[in-house]
Formats: C-alpha cells, sequence, structure tokens
C-alpha cells in the first residue's frame, strides 16, 4: 500500500486519519449488526443513534442554543444557492448578497433565476475580490443578508462578521466551519458542503434558527422545503447514511481533540508558519489582502507559471498533494484544513524554503 501523502487538496480533502482508521473497523460488521454502516436501515435503532450523536454534538461544538434546528441534506452547498431564497424570500421582500467571488456569486445568480428581489450590498470585485469588504449598502429590513464566510479561490475569509442590524445572516461556511469559535446568534441560516471540514462528500449540513424555518412556503414541492427536513429530523427519506455516518466519527474527533478552541488554536499555528514563509521570501508572493487572507486556504504565486509547474511536480515528489490552485486563477493553494496536521505545514515550508534556493 502507498504510503499516505501530506493532503492540501481543496476537497475533498484530507479526513482524520484517526477516524479513517474507525471507520475502517467497522466497516464490515457495525457495533455487532452483523452488516456493514452501509447495509443498514436509516429507520434502525442504531441510526436512530448516529444521527442524534451527529446533531447533538453539531450543537455542542458550535454553541447552539434551542432555536437552532441541525439538518443533513443533499446537494452540496450549490444546492443552498437556490433553497435559501426559495424558503426564505417572501413576497415582496429584498435579501442582501456580500459579493466576495466565485461561490458569492453563484448564488446571487441563482437567487436571481428565481425571480427573487436581490441587493449586492458589497463587493470585492473592484480587485479581483482579494478582499472582504468592510462598507456595507444594506437594504432597510432584508429577509436575510448573504455571505460566503471563506473563499477557496482567491483565499480570503471573514476575520470578523458584518453587523446586519438584526437581520439574520445566511451564510456558506462549507470551508471553514467548525475551525474557529465565533458567535451564532447572529445567524439565521449556516450551511456547508462535507467535503472539507467534515467528512465525505455525498452530505451537506444545514443549520437553521426555527423562525426562519417556518417562513418555508407550502407551496413549494415536499422535498423543497428546509420545514420538511426539520420535521422529519433529515429522516423524510433515505438520507446520505455513511457521510453522516463518518460526519459523525469527525465532530466525534474534534470533541476529543479538545473542541473547536483547541482546533483553532492549532489552525492559527499552521496559517503563521505558513504565511510566513510566504512574506519572509523574495521568491513567493500571497494574493489575498493581508487584512482578508484565509487560515484554511492559503493561495500564493511564484516568479513564473512554468515555476509552478515545477513546484506542483517536485512537492508531489515529496509526498505533498493538492498545491495546484483552481483552474479559473492558477497559481498555488494549500488548503489547510482541520485534518491537515502541523506536520505538513512544517514539511511544506521546509519544502520551499528548499525550492527557493534552487530555482530563487
Amino acid at each position: 500500500m502507498k504510503e499516505r501523502v501530506f493532503n492540501f487538496n481543496p476537497g475533498p480533502s484530507a479526513l482524520p486519519l484517526e477516524v479513517l482508521k474507525e471507520a475502517r473497523e467497522e466497516l464490515l460488521n457495525y457495533r455487532s449488526t452483523g452488516m456493514s454502516v452501509l447495509e443498514i436501515s436509516h429507520r434502525s435503532k442504531e441510526f436512530d443513534e448516529i444521527m442524534a450523536q451527529a446533531v447533538a454534538r453539531v450543537k455542542s461544538l458550535m454553541g447552539l442554543t434551542d432555536d437552532y434546528h441541525v439538518v443533513f441534506m443533499t446537494g452540496g452547498a450549490s444546492s443552498q444557492f437556490f433553497y435559501a431564497p426559495m424558503n426564505l424570500i417572501r413576497e415582496g421582500e429584498t435579501a442582501d448578497y456580500i459579493n466576495t467571488g466565485t461561490w458569492s456569486t453563484k448564488a446571487i445568480a441563482e437567487a436571481r433565476i428565481l425571480g427573487k428581489s436581490v441587493n449586492v450590498a458589497a463587493s470585492s470585485e473592484d480587485e479581483n475580490f482579494t478582499y472582504i469588504p468592510k462598507e456595507f449598502n444594506f437594504s432597510p429590513n432584508p429577509a436575510y443578508v448573504h455571505i460566503t464566510s471563506n473563499n477557496t479561490i482567491k483565499g480570503t475569509q471573514y476575520h470578523s462578521f458584518p453587523d446586519t442590524r438584526g437581520a439574520p445572516i445566511a451564510a456558506d461556511m462549507s470551508s471553514d466551519i467548525l475551525s474557529r469559535v465565533f458567535d451564532p446568534a447572529p445567524f439565521g441560516l449556516i450551511y456547508a458542503g462535507a467535503q472539507k471540514n467534515i467528512g465525505p462528500a455525498g452530505v451537506t449540513l444545514v443549520i437553521i434558527r426555527d423562525d426562519l424555518a417556518k417562513r418555508s412556503p407550502e407551496t413549494l414541492p415536499t422535498m423543497l422545503r428546509y420545514s420538511t427536513y426539520v420535521a422529519k429530523n433529515s429522516l423524510f427519506n433515505t438520507p446520505p447514511a455513511f457521510a453522516i455516518y463518518f460526519a459523525n466519527l469527525v465532530f466525534k474527533w474534534i470533541e476529543s481533540a479538545g473542541g473547536v478552541a483547541a482546533v483553532e488554536k492549532v489552525n492559527n499555528e499552521k496559517a503563521r508558519l505558513l504565511y510566513q514563509a510566504i512574506d519572509q521570501s523574495g521568491f513567493y508572493r500571497g494574493t489575498a489582502r493581508e487584512d482578508s487572507r484565509s487560515k484554511m486556504n492559503v493561495t500564493f504565486r511564484l516568479p513564473t507559471e512554468e515555476l509552478e509547474a515545477k513546484f506542483i511536480e517536485d512537492a508531489a515528489g515529496e509526498g505533498m498533494g493538492g498545491l495546484k490552485g483552481h483552474r479559473s486563477v492558477g497559481g498555488l493553494r494549500a488548503s489547510l484544513y482541520n485534518a491537515v496536521g502541523p506536520d505538513a505545514v512544517r514539511a511544506l515550508v521546509s519544502f520551499m524554503g528548499e525550492f527557493e534556493r534552487r530555482h530563487g
């Protein structure tokens, strides 16, 4: 079996080795059922326990009060781009969006396809989405204010969330959920595709406040209403059972690591090491504005595209994968999600120094 690499993939991405081993051990015979977790009924007591644990762990890890519902859906975060406006913008209402790049742009487009009224309250398009806006032009009473908390492609991240004057924030947190502590009180909706900090692709975590869940219009098809998932505890139909099972193991792993606060401390140090290596070099150049840099996705360039290709090739030879930038922007990107250990970052920094010595 090939030795495991340091995995800097942007998603699907690194998963905790301990969790992979636990899932492997339970794969053929889950808790003495004589069946794989891939085979047990989603109506069984065993799966009921998995679901209950997953919900309870998310609430505990994120400090959610009882008026928040935790549900598991499919379709990825991209499906939430239409779920949110379809369910939450009522007749005559406007939703505000802050545009910080590709995923925000897509979310705005989906709301407009539905014929919803959208106000772009701020945008960083004027500088190619290399920063997070700090000044906003909010509507008088928006249905919600939508943000993308971390931007995987451009490598930017909110370090503090906007004051929306009481309007609920709806946040795509796919790439930084459970990576840092924050106050959930201003948020009415949080959603995240699993394949970065939660688990394997196939399930989407959705956290919705009760007052927003009640907005779902009955004129929508049943499976397009948030209220359906809330009322049926994500079990109206067969959910992505294995992905939920695996996510529950990841939530347990975060608990055992000391919770989100402890994970955040490690994440801060990983990002500090890598940005320091970039900033102290005349060879590497970060692409995001310093006050908006992501701690999850570090984007940078080399003097030429030829050197970037050589960097990716040589890094792979040294057991480091997933460093190629998004196809829309090129360059390099190191994704430092929760399961990427400090040892991986130290190895990358060491390689960067050696590569600069050879080619700088």
